[in-house]
């Protein structure tokens, strides 16, 4: 998810660069919108070592609220179900299978969005969210098993950066944005003398949304 990244990046800039080219507006703002969204994640957890091979797909769904401030900004507050994690496919000597790592949150960004044309927007801002429940699976050629995370052994609140793209309609609005998690998942822990983070990790997700508005 290198090139994710830098999604992040630019429409920081781009979000900074624009909001600095708002002008005061004669006309009223348009009213306040809320709806459905939901749709597919790719997520991966990141180190110093990033393997972009590691991807796990999974969704998100939720509530969405949209202020208009003036016409060409607006603030937009979130919550929704989402899944995180990585996935590993190995072969060796021993075994070869698919084992993942999967843990679920809800979450909460906060949104600046920048309207560039009537329906194009670029947006972004923070995001907090608290992990609810998580398990491991493993998928080999011998067995298959599972096991539920106590998520008392995790960092269960995360927080980061979120900015994306959208196509916003009447009725319907789609997009694509970029979650860059800032804070490791994983919990310190001593062992022999030593202190140790495990997972060493943070998030980093990739998704797809479509959004249905209700007013």
């Amino acid at each position: 998810m290198k090139n994710a990244s830098k999604l992040v990046i630019a429409s920081l800039v781009m979000t900074l660069g624009a909001f600095t080219n708002i002008q005061a507006q004669d006309a009223m703002p348009t009213p306040a919108t809320i709806g459905f969204k939901g749709g597919v994640n790719f997520s991966n957890l990141y180190s110093d070592q990033v393997d972009d091979e590691n991807v796990l797909t999974g969704f998100n769904a939720g509530l969405y609220a949209k202020f208009p401030v003036t016409k060409s900004f607006a603030i937009q507050p979130e919550i929704y179900y989402t899944t995180k994690g990585a996935e590993q496919t190995y072969n060796n000597a021993f075994a070869s299978g698919v084992a993942k790592f999967n843990v679920n949150y809800i979450e909460v960004p906060i949104l600046a969005v920048i309207n560039l044309t009537e329906n194009l927007n670029i947006h972004a801002g923070p995001y907090a969210a608290y992990m609810i429940s998580g398990k491991t699976t493993n998928d080999s050629n011998f067995s298959s098993s599972q096991t539920t995370l106590d998520t008392n052994d995790f960092e269960r609140f995360d927080a980061g950066i979120a900015a994306g793209i959208g196509l916003d309609f009447e009725l319907l609005n789609f997009g694509v944005r970029y979650n860059y998690g800032l804070t490791k998942i994983g919990k310190e822990r001593n062992f022999g003398g030593m202190t140790y983070t495990y997972p060493d990790a943070k998030n980093s997700v990739l998704n797809f949304y479509v959004g249905f508005a209700l007013n």
